[in-house]
């Protein structure tokens, strides 16, 4: 019997990490929210926006390490994002944006720098993804929930999400659930 694992990952607009993710075997309970800040209490998304919580957009979610590993999630993130960006992803802006791993235990924090370290040789700017034990972890609205799947035809999914879908395509489909 496998043991269910969690992980926290952020690399900008939460819905474009929850839609590529949300694409992988061994993956469920895809949560879009926020962690990382220094208010205290759970922010709200306008809080967020502004920036002045330093709080990160994130998703958490569970995966089964018989199906997928953490390492091969963790290549999946590291390449459908920039992660040389400081606190960006293409036109958002702010610590909000920023890349960052919120690892459970120091085997998630160890396996972090450890696949950061291998990606780097893929990009000419250092990676600047922060690894970080995991804070407390804010759940978004619902309606910020399974937000790509729900809204495919809107501008910002076509557009932003929808490269990102098809480059995790075309790297890992090895990974992917069927889709119908």
């Amino acid at each position: 019997m496998s043991k269910i694992q969690q992980a926290t990952l952020g690399a900008g607009c939460f819905w474009c990490v929850e839609a590529v993710i949300q694409r992988l075997k061994g993956v469920s309970n895809v949560v879009s929210g926020y962690a990382g800040g220094s208010v205290p209490g759970h922010p709200t998304y306008r809080e967020i926006c502004s920036g002045l919580t330093g709080h990160a957009e994130v998703i958490q979610f569970d995966f089964d390490p018989e199906i997928i590993k953490y390492e091969e999630i963790l290549a999946v993130f590291m390449t459908t994002h920039d992660p040389t960006t400081l606190n960006r992803q293409g036109a958002d802006r702010g610590t909000q944006y920023r890349s960052v791993i919120f690892y459970h235990s120091e085997e998630q924090k160890k396996t972090a720098e450890a696949v950061i370290k291998w990606v780097q040789q893929y990009y000419e700017d250092p990676i600047v993804t922060e690894v970080s034990e995991l804070p407390p972890f804010y759940e978004a609205t619902q309606e910020h929930q399974d937000y790509y799947n729900s809204n495919r035809l809107q501008g910002y999914c076509r557009v932003v999400i929808d490269p990102k879908i098809a480059k995790l395509k075309s790297l890992y489909t090895h990974l992917l659930v069927e889709e119908n």
